[in-house]
């Protein structure tokens, strides 16, 4: 993966959730002696959601204990590297794609396909697909084990007042040279200190009061998710010249640089905050007042439900100006070390945390785990739905066929490495356009390069 979702993990203290603590033993599955099989993540709330299946899969393999360790995300994959080379990495964890390159590049992670083949796992149980996780010589490494993209989340009262209704924020569209109707409500949603909306004669941008959108110039990864490159795909801007593996980035096609252009002039109009101007995140601006909407991931769905004294709704991102939609997801991995003294013991551990059962148990028990198995998904959106939350946008995104696995490419971090600063230049005006077929070209030496 990308890195869409370790923002909000990094600020997370390590923490360590640990099953009944069993002796570490060897690779039989007949010994009378505990094996105790190690599963990592970055985050906790998958570490507490999915610590819940762990008394069940104890029970049906009394001989294999569970120890479910989550480590900070500035410190998860410096650890795993260090247990690559010292012998001691965990027997299965949690991946992003980002790695998927380099760590089956070195053998670091075991194939699945002869264990998939053994136990005829269906690949087909999960909704966002598991191709993803296939690397160059073919081979499965991973299944998936979650999904996440974006959603509209805004303030009722807000839009109620400009006279907008739940309808009009479903239906809104987004284009790369104009910005569709999303950019007019979001001009007309702003409003100034002398209570003049952004569309008004009038209108003073340097005494903004509520903005219409909170701030979209996010830099997370060299594709923008968690903000506007959740955009560009809903009107067929693709940045990467394919899916999978791809030769070049192309930063300079001109959808791409008019489509960045956009956001970076909202945001120097008075539409929306400055990069870095708030401190407190979007859920509480919007629950504030300080913006109308707010485009946010999936998986803090629970998050703005949750924010008191603040009618909050939920819509799907806007649909390319042809109607559809194409929303960038990805899915979390869980791979196997290569190295693990007890592969056999580990892929049972590893099944059935992918299985419908395990699935529906997590996310039922943590709502910010959308799970990869389009039955579970179904469960927590019955679930939330019967406490008052809904979550039918969610489940209609997997439902729909509009979600886009996120690219794969080689090189993953030291792409993000390069490319978030230059986006953070251009988004706080210290560089200018110059800057896209730099990064375009710069991208095409490091995805040939093989790390």
């Amino acid at each position: 993966m990308s890195r869409s979702r370790f923002i909000r993990a990094a600020a997370l203290t390590a923490a360590v959730i640990t099953a009944v603590a069993g002796c570490s033993g060897g690779s039989s599955g007949d010994s009378t002696e505990a094996t105790t099989v190690n599963w990592w993540t970055w985050s906790p709330d998958q570490a507490i959601a999915y610590q819940q299946c762990v008394p069940a899969f104890e029970k049906a393999n009394p001989n294999i204990k569970v120890k479910i360790t989550n480590y900070n995300v500035s410190d998860y994959f410096t650890k795993l590297t260090s247990g690559f080379v010292s012998g001691d990495a965990p027997d299965a964890f949690m991946n992003s794609v980002t790695f998927l390159q380099s760590y089956a590049g070195q053998g670091q992670l075991l194939p699945l396909d002869d264990y998939i083949a053994k136990d005829k796992l269906d690949l087909g149980q999960y909704a966002i697909g598991a191709e993803g996780w296939k690397y160059k010589d073919g081979k499965q490494y991973a299944l998936p084990m979650d999904w996440a993209t974006g959603a509209l989340y805004y303030n009722k009262d807000l839009l109620a007042k400009a006279g907008y209704t739940d309808k009009d924020v479903a239906s809104l569209n987004w284009t790369y040279d104009g910005g569709g109707t999303l950019w007019k409500m979001v001009k007309h949603l702003t409003v100034d200190a002398a209570g003049k909306r952004g569309d008004q004669p009038g209108f003073n941008a340097n005494t903004v009061k509520s903005y219409g959108l909170g701030n979209i110039e996010s830099t997370g990864d060299p594709f923008g998710q968690n903000a506007w490159g959740w955009l560009l795909p809903n009107d067929g801007v693709n940045i990467p010249d394919k899916q999978q593996w791809a030769t070049v980035f192309n930063y300079n096609d001109p959808k791409v640089v008019k489509s960045v252009q956009l956001v970076r002039t909202l945001a120097n109009d008075g539409f929306t905050p400055k990069l870095n101007q708030f401190t407190t995140a979007n859920s509480q601006q919007l629950g504030s007042g300080k913006v109308a909407m707010a485009v946010g991931g999936t998986w803090e769905a629970a998050t703005y439900a949750g924010l008191k004294n603040t009618k909050i709704g939920t819509a799907p991102l806007p649909a390319g100006a042809d109607g559809k939609r194409a929303l960038m997801t990805n899915a979390n991995g869980n791979n196997m070390w290569a190295g693990s003294k007890h592969p056999d013991q580990t892929w049972k551990w590893v099944k059935y945390q992918e299985s419908e059962e395990c699935q529906t148990t997590a996310a039922k028990y943590n709502a910010s785990l959308f799970p990869s198995i389009a039955a579970s998904m179904k469960a927590l959106s019955d679930q939330q739905t019967a406490k008052g939350v809904d979550f039918s946008v969610f489940n209609n995104y997997l439902t729909s066929g509009e979600l886009v696995p996120c690219p794969i490419y080689n090189n993953g971090a030291a792409l993000t490495n390069a490319m978030i600063p230059q986006f953070e230049a251009y988004f706080t005006n210290k560089a200018d356009e110059s800057i896209f077929p730099k990064l375009q070209e710069q991208s095409r030496t490091l995805l040939a390069e093989e790390k």
